[in-house]
């Protein structure tokens, strides 16, 4: 009897709250498998969840290996630290370099934080102390569309939301290419989206030049926002790893085992933290909703910027680039090279939407530590 009692145990406590998780695990799976949205991410975050949902899982609890890598990769940070160096690895800065404008679509494309972490705060007059202060930015971060920045803020501010913060974060990532063509349709005419762009591509930038910049980067944005030296200096430590010349092996090592690595991990410890205890709540559906909203702020605010800035220029910037000022990269600014040749097919926006597209990588990082600078 008492060896029937044991394997009974999972089964006895076993509730309806579980089996709507495993199913959530099992949709994130299917989303990963079948439409192939952020695979990386949203095929371990739906197993974690599983692992997470079984009762009396071994994989969580004070000895659960889950737990472990929570507790040594999530807690401590270094999870998003690790990503952000294979992140700096892939990326050339230099349609940034030359085209320094685009900076400022990086920083446009923020304004969803902001209005995201106003819309959580708003939440209280509704039900008061739904959300802190400290919640209500953690879930702003959204805005960022940066998984490792939304981790790094929601893991200070807001652990016990962190599985929901992260889950709405990388799944709205990769629905960039449905949310964002109907907001820049919207507020763009079709002659704006018609305008060519003529960047001056034929200059070749020194090797100095693409050495300095992640320096100088990271000396001025610590010194603006020290609290953004973790993340910016270890996005920028990766890119001059791949820009020095003489690392190319440790390069694609970041780009390769350690990006697959860690992003495995990641996933996975993840998904751990979406307990049906937890996760099912109306905190949770909350902050999907403000999450997708700031993902139509951040498209907005670089769009309406882009449209502003051309008030003052004699050579217009083709406003949709504005859009690809948030940090998805660089799937953003796939989008908006695609919304273009829709209406010529031999317009060329991309380089100019992926500079756009690095900016918003540096500027969700400051933006990121500027609410951590304030609310810390």
């Amino acid at each position: 009897m008492d060896t029937l009692l044991k394997l009974t145990q999972g089964f006895e406590n076993f509730h309806i709250g579980n089996l709507v998780m495993l199913v959530i695990g099992g949709v994130l799976i299917l989303l990963a498998i079948t439409k192939e949205y952020e695979p990386m991410l949203l095929l371990p975050i739906g197993f974690g969840a599983i692992l997470a949902n079984i009762p009396l899982s071994s994989a969580i609890g004070k000895d659960g290996f889950l737990t472990v890598l929570y507790n040594a990769g999530i807690s401590s940070e270094l999870f998003p630290i690790l990503i952000f160096i294979a992140v700096g690895a892939m990326i050339d800065f230099t349609p940034l370099i030359k085209q320094p404008v685009t900076i400022f679509f990086g920083a446009a494309a923020q304004f969803g934080i902001f209005m995201a972490l106003l819309l959580a705060v708003m939440c209280n007059w509704i039900w008061p102390g739904i959300f802190t202060l400290k919640e209500a930015a953690a879930i702003g971060i959204i805005g960022a569309a940066d998984g490792p920045t939304s981790i790094f803020v929601g893991n200070l501010f807001a652990q016990k939301y962190i599985g929901a913060i992260t889950v709405a974060a990388y799944s709205y990532m990769s629905l960039v290419p449905i949310i964002q063509p109907p907001v820049i349709k919207a507020l763009t005419t079709k002659k704006e989206r018609l305008i060519r762009m003529e960047p001056n591509y034929n200059q070749n930038l020194s090797k100095p030049v693409k050495v300095l910049f992640p320096i100088i980067v990271t000396v001025i944005a610590g010194l603006i926002a020290p609290m953004s030296v973790a993340l910016i200096g270890s996005l920028m430590f990766g890119n001059l790893i791949r820009e020095c010349g003489v690392l190319d092996r440790l390069s694609k090592t970041a780009q390769n085992e350690l990006a697959s690595l860690v992003t495995l991990l990641l996933g996975i410890t993840i998904g751990s933290t979406m307990g049906a205890d937890q996760f099912l709540n109306w905190n949770t559906a909350l902050i999907f909703a403000i999450g997708i909203l700031a993902f139509i702020f951040d498209t907005a605010g670089g769009v309406l910027f882009a449209k502003f800035i051309n008030l003052f220029l004699k050579k217009k910037i083709n406003p949709m680039i504005g859009a690809a000022g948030i940090s998805a990269f660089p799937m953003s600014a796939r989008v908006i090279q695609r919304i273009a040749q829709k209406e010529d097919p031999t317009n060329f926006v991309l380089m100019q939407s992926i500079g756009a597209n690095v900016a918003g990588q540096v500027g969700s990082v400051m933006a990121g530590a500027l609410v951590l600078a304030i609310l810390a």
